[in-house]
C-alpha cells in the first residue's frame, strides 16, 4: 500500500471517529507528544490534554452536525513526514450537506513511527 494511500485511511478515520464519538479512535491516531489546535483557536499539547480535551467534547457533538474530511493534497517533506491539506466540510449525521455552515480547512502534519503514519501537528481553519 502507497504511503498517501495509508495517509487517505488515516484521515478517513479522523472522519470515522469524529462522526461516530469515538474518542479512543481518535487519539490512536496522535504521537504522544503531538499538538493540535481546533477551529477556535484552543491550542493542545501534547496527547494527554488532547484526549482530556476530546473526551469532553466529542461525546454528543455530532448531534445536530458532523463533517466530511476529503485529502485535497499531500506534500512529503521528507519520505517519513507529510504535510496534509484537508477539505472538511459540514454536513448533518444522515449526510445532508450545510452550505448555511463554514467550511474547515485542516492541515495535519504526519510522521511516520515505526511504519504507521500518526498526526504530529494539526492545525483547523474556519473558513470564512
Amino acid at each position: 500500500m502507497s504511503d498517501t494511500t495509508e495517509i487517505e485511511q488515516l484521515v478517513a478515520t479522523v472522519q470515522h471517529s469524529q462522526q461516530n464519538e469515538l474518542a479512543e479512535e481518535f487519539l490512536g491516531l496522535f504521537r504522544a507528544d503531538a499538538i493540535w489546535t481546533t477551529a477556535h483557536g484552543k491550542r493542545l499539547t501534547g496527547l494527554d490534554e488532547i484526549a482530556s480535551f476530546t473526551r469532553r467534547r466529542l461525546p454528543g457533538s455530532t448531534k445536530e452536525a458532523t463533517a466530511t474530511y476529503e485529502v485535497e493534497n499531500v506534500l512529503f517533506i521528507r519520505p517519513d513526514v507529510a504535510a496534509v491539506k484537508i477539505r472538511q466540510r459540514p454536513v448533518t449525521p444522515d449526510g445532508t450537506a450545510l452550505p448555511e455552515q463554514n467550511e474547515g480547512s485542516p492541515l495535519y502534519i504526519l510522521s511516520k513511527e515505526d511504519g504507521t503514519w500518526k498526526i504530529a501537528a494539526g492545525q483547523n481553519t474556519i473558513v470564512l
